[in-house]
C-alpha cells in the first residue's frame, strides 16, 4: 500500500494521480482543457455487489437483501477484475448484503489488491466480523465503513474491533426524515470519542428496494439544525453525491472539494449476477447489461442505458441556479430526494 498511481490519458487530455493509501485522488486536465464528460476507457470506481445475503433484514434495505440471498462466485468476480483491470479501475467498493460474509471474502480482498492492484474497500452492518476478515482488511483494504443503526451496543463493539486493529474507518450513517433527529443527536454528542474514526460520511436515503417515499427527507424541519451542528462538529464529516444538493444550499463550500454524482461518467456499479448499471440505486428501474454478453468496456461506450445518463439535464431554472455548476442537477434517478428549494414543487407532486 501507499504506492502513488500515476495515469495519463493523452486521447482525453487529463492525467490522473491516485495515493493507494490516503485515497487521494486527482484528475487533472492539460491547461486549457475542460474536465472529460466521462472517462472512456472506462469507471475509474466499481461499486460491486457480491452477494444479496443479509440476516438483518432491515426495513430500509434499498437492495433488499436477505438470508435468501445469492453470492457471486469467486471466478466470477475474478472475471469483472480481469475487465476492470483493462478498464484502468483503481478502486473497488464491495458491498451487498454484508459482503464480509461473502465465503471467499478474505480471497477476494487478497485477489483484489495483490493480483490485479486495485485498491478493495467494503462497508459491513458489523456481523461477520471474524479474526481472519479483520487481518485480510487490514492487510488488503483502504477503507472499511461500518453502517450505524440498531442495535447500538453491537455497533460499537464492532466499530472497536475495527480501530483497535487500526483499520481505516468510517461510519455510514444513512440519513432519513427517521433519522435525522438522530443524526443531530449523534453530532452533538460525539465530541471527542471517535478520534481513532476516519471519517463520518451522512448518506441520503432512497425510496428503493424496502424503503419508502415516507421516509425521504425532504424539507425536514431539522434540516437546518443538522447543518448547523455539522458546522460546529470537530469530526471529519463527508457526504454521498446525492447530497450535494443540501450541501451547496446550506454549507460554505469550496468548489474544488465538491464531487456531484459520478454514476455512468466515472463510477459504475455491477450485481452479483453481474449486471452492469450506471448506478446501484437503479438495479430496480432499468434492465442492467450482462457483462457475460458484453464486455465492461463495451457496455461502458457503447451501451444505450450508458450514454443517457451522460445526455441527462436538468431543464428550465435548475440550470440557471448558481449551484448547477456544482451539483449538476442533483439525482436523475429519485429527483424528489434532491436537497434544494428549486426542487420543491416537484418533490410535493411526485410524493402526492
Amino acid at each position: 500500500m501507499g504506492r502513488l498511481v500515476f495515469k495519463r490519458f493523452e486521447t482525453e487530455q487529463y492525467t490522473l494521480f491516485f495515493n493507494q493509501e490516503s485515497g487521494f485522488f486527482a484528475r487533472i486536465e492539460d491547461l486549457g482543457v475542460q474536465e472529460p464528460a466521462y472517462s472512456l476507457h472506462g469507471p475509474e470506481l466499481l461499486d460491486v455487489s457480491i452477494t444479496s445475503y443479509c440476516q438483518r433484514g432491515c426495513s430500509f434495505c434499498y437492495r433488499d437483501s436477505s438470508i435468501s440471498g445469492f453470492s457471486m462466485s469467486l471466478a466470477d468476480y475474478e472475471y469483472i477484475l480481469c475487465q476492470a483491470k483493462e478498464c484502468d479501475v483503481l478502486q473497488i467498493a464491495l458491498g451487498g448484503g454484508n459482503p464480509n460474509q461473502h465465503p471467499n471474502f478474505c480471497d477476494i480482498l487478497k485477489m483484489t489488491k495483490n493480483d490485479y492492484d486495485i485498491v478493495p474497500s467494503y462497508t459491513t452492518n458489523g456481523d461477520g466480523l471474524t479474526d481472519d476478515i479483520i487481518f485480510a482488511s487490514k492487510e488488503y483494504c483502504g477503507a472499511v465503513a461500518i453502517s450505524y443503526y440498531e442495535p447500538y451496543d453491537l455497533f460499537y463493539k464492532n466499530l472497536q474491533k475495527l480501530l483497535k486493529n487500526n483499520i481505516k474507518t468510517n461510519i455510514h450513517f444513512l440519513l432519513s426524515a427517521k433519522t435525522i433527529k438522530s443524526a443531530i443527536d449523534f453530532l452533538s454528542t460525539a465530541g471527542d470519542n471517535f478520534k481513532q474514526l476516519n471519517a463520518i460520511i451522512f448518506l441520503l436515503y432512497k425510496p428503493v428496494g424496502r424503503g419508502n417515499q415516507n421516509e425521504i427527507l425532504q424539507d425536514s424541519s431539522f434540516l437546518d439544525e443538522f447543518f448547523i451542528q455539522i458546522k460546529k462538529s470537530r469530526l471529519k464529516i463527508g457526504f454521498d453525491s446525492c447530497s450535494i444538493p443540501g450541501v451547496i444550499n446550506h454549507l460554505q463550500y469550496n468548489s474544488k472539494f465538491i464531487e456531484p454524482c459520478d454514476a455512468g461518467h466515472f463510477s459504475a456499479f455491477i450485481s452479483e449476477e453481474l449486471l452492469f448499471y450506471p448506478c446501484s440505486f437503479m438495479e430496480k428501474y432499468s434492465e442492467g447489461i450482462n457483462l457475460r454478453i458484453f464486455s465492461m468496456r463495451e457496455a461502458w461506450r457503447e451501451s444505450k442505458l450508458f450514454n443517457s445518463m451522460r445526455c441527462k439535464s436538468r431543464a428550465g431554472a435548475c440550470k440557471e441556479c448558481k449551484g448547477f455548476q456544482d451539483c449538476k442537477g442533483g439525482c436523475y434517478v429519485f429527483p424528489e430526494i434532491n436537497l434544494c428549494e428549486k426542487n420543491k414543487t416537484f418533490r410535493v407532486a411526485r410524493i402526492n
